[in-house]
């Protein structure tokens, strides 16, 4: 059996980044914090940061690049990244060498992953998820989607992650908790908003639709450690899918979450 492992490195606003490991290459999706805690947890998963052969870039909101310049000086591999959204980081003497830049739609292949983006709804330049399919031995195929920073769901979003075998999602907020918290107005109405970020309820419903397709493993992600709690998050989950096949479990912000398919 081919072994495939999402591993989630981190996850949250202070930072996030996602390990994709298959026996024919390593990549990551995003690449936030630092590259010293970037390194130690691609460590504490069991990859080196030489096995990375590619970085796939959602959008380019500072908890999603920020590892980029000190460690592609050391471990220079392709970047993945919209063209609108590169415009900070082409700048960087370090990283624009490694961009490779693209229109919203757009497909990769390393190794054996298959990378596919679809547009997102998020406050940024520019925004994408990505729906991930690795061949196999024997015809055995799986297909992976990721989805996080999304003000709402679209027919976009939809499509890139309906019918995948394990699926990565925002459950960034509990309603209520982030109307009565401490965020100014201004902000809380920004992640309310249709460019914001997703709440508990509305990844819940939507992981319902995604399970009732197929689905059979679901890491909730982006959760704000201000207006959410791993609980809540899940139990929201849980009892929206109603399904004890579908395997749920909630990405942390400083330690490593992992799936094996």
């Amino acid at each position: 059996m081919m072994s495939v492992r999402i591993v989630s490195l981190y996850s949250g606003s202070t930072g996030n980044s996602f390990l994709i490991h298959t026996p024919s290459a390593d990549i990551l999706i995003d690449a936030g914090k630092n590259a010293k805690r970037l390194c130690m947890a691609l460590a504490e998963a069991g990859v080196s940061p030489d096995d990375i052969r590619a970085v796939f870039i959602t959008h380019e909101h500072n908890d999603h690049v920020s590892a980029l310049p000190v460690f592609l000086k050391k471990h220079p591999v392709p970047v993945h990244i919209l063209t609108a959204s590169a415009y900070k980081l082409a700048n960087d003497s370090s990283v624009a060498p490694c961009l490779c830049l693209h229109p919203p739609l757009f497909s990769e292949t390393v190794g054996a992953i298959r990378v596919t983006s679809f547009p997102t709804p998020h406050d940024s330049r520019g925004s994408v998820g990505y729906r991930i399919e690795i061949d196999g031995e024997n015809g055995q195929a799986y297909k992976i989607g990721y989805a996080t920073d999304i003000g709402h769901i679209t027919a976009e979003i939809e499509a890139g992650l309906f019918g995948c075998d394990a699926v990565i999602l925002e459950s960034n907020h509990d309603v209520e908790l982030l109307k009565m918290g401490p965020y100014p107005y201004d902000l809380k109405q920004r992640i309310l908003s249709q460019r914001g970020h997703l709440s508990n309820p509305e990844s819940a419903a939507f992981a319902a639709r995604l399970c009732a397709g197929g689905t059979k493993d679901l890491m909730l992600a982006h959760l704000s450690m201000e207006n959410n709690t791993p609980e809540l998050a899940y139990d929201e989950c849980l009892s929206a899918v109603g399904d004890d096949r579908v395997r749920i479990c909630v990405a942390q912000p400083d330690a490593i979450t992992e799936v094996c398919l």
